[in-house]
């Protein structure tokens, strides 16, 4: 994101708003406001929503631009100290403290993140608000790379959001596999070095789900098919949690997978509907976890629907 021509732009641009700002108000007793300065609002909002867009379009952190921001508006405050200047002084200040308070409670303490689809069912679905710890796994700024502080590793059970190495955009899974670990799975049932995850029954359920299928041309048909779902509780570390089988559904023959140093193996809790470690996720560098999800405080599944709060609690 800040290699991003469309980032550089909004960046330079604000900055150039900003001192220009700066001069005019040193420089304004007796001086007429100039037409970049009767529309300097104007100016920095598009810069503004350029910036945005880059965010968007990159999957940026925007953590890196709370961190920013707070320099910026740290350096111009001191810019007002020195010179005695109460306009600029009072300013940046109105800037500076929310913008600081927000990267060090996003940054350093919690963050919230939508699930953005159902591989987490039964326990969390598509439209769920959570809260990541950020300390979690260490303390850092950006979401990928090494901790500076705290370092922690994740525990087995854990619901971990993360970077994948082959797209910017966060998931959130379930930690089966830890570095150096044997992780098979015969007929659903998960065997970590030899010895399987404890599992037990809860209840069955038929249910009409969507399926998309692609034919030979490519064209994609949707189709709503009855199944019937199986539901087990497993425990795995110190957590115990819901996980969903559809019946007869992803067969296929035993696989096995052993995780390489400084990786990590996760899969979805909705066993056959989870792009995780065992398709094309593959294994998650330690360093691209950015949390544990602690708690959820609301679902909010559309623009038109109304949020939530009837989930609301600890993340099992």
């Amino acid at each position: 994101m800040l290699s991003d021509p469309l980032f550089i732009i909004s960046i330079v641009g604000m900055s150039s708003c900003l001192i220009y700002w700066i001069i005019h108000t040193v420089k304004s007793e007796g001086v007429e406001d100039t037409f970049l300065i009767k529309n300097l609002s104007t100016i920095s909002t598009i810069f503004g929503l350029l910036m945005l867009v880059s965010i968007f379009l990159n999957a940026g952190d925007l953590g890196i631009i709370l961190f920013i921001g707070s320099i910026i508006a740290l350096i111009v405050l001191l810019i007002g100290i020195l010179l005695k200047n109460s306009t600029i002084i009072t300013s940046s200040r109105g800037y500076f403290i929310p913008i600081f308070l927000i990267f060090v409670l996003r940054t350093f303490i919690y963050e919230p993140y939508q699930i953005p689809s159902g591989s987490m069912l039964p326990g969390l679905k598509d439209g769920d608000f959570l809260l990541v710890n950020k300390h979690s796994y260490g303390t850092k700024i950006n979401r990928i790379g090494k901790p500076f502080a705290l370092d922690s590793n994740p525990s087995y059970g854990d619901v971990v959001v993360f970077i994948p190495p082959h797209n910017p955009v966060p998931y959130v899974k379930r930690l089966i596999g830890k570095p150096g670990d044997s992780v098979r799975v015969v007929n659903k049932q998960i065997f970590i070095n030899g010895t399987p995850i404890k599992k037990n029954f809860h209840k069955t359920e038929e249910e009409t789900i969507t399926r998309r299928y692609r034919d030979s041309t490519g064209s994609i048909t949707v189709k709503e098919i009855d199944v019937v779902v199986d539901f087990y509780f497993e425990n795995h570390g110190e957590v115990d949690y819901l996980t969903r089988n559809i019946r007869g559904q992803n067969t296929q023959y035993p696989s096995e997978w052993t995780v390489p140093s400084g990786h990590y193996f996760v899969m979805g809790d909705n066993r056959d509907n989870s792009n995780d470690s065992t398709k094309d996720v593959g294994f998650v560098p330690r360093e691209n976890f950015f949390g544990k999800a602690d708690y959820l405080f609301m679902t909010w599944e559309c623009w038109a629907c109304i949020p939530s709060f009837s989930r609301t609690g600890k993340i099992n």
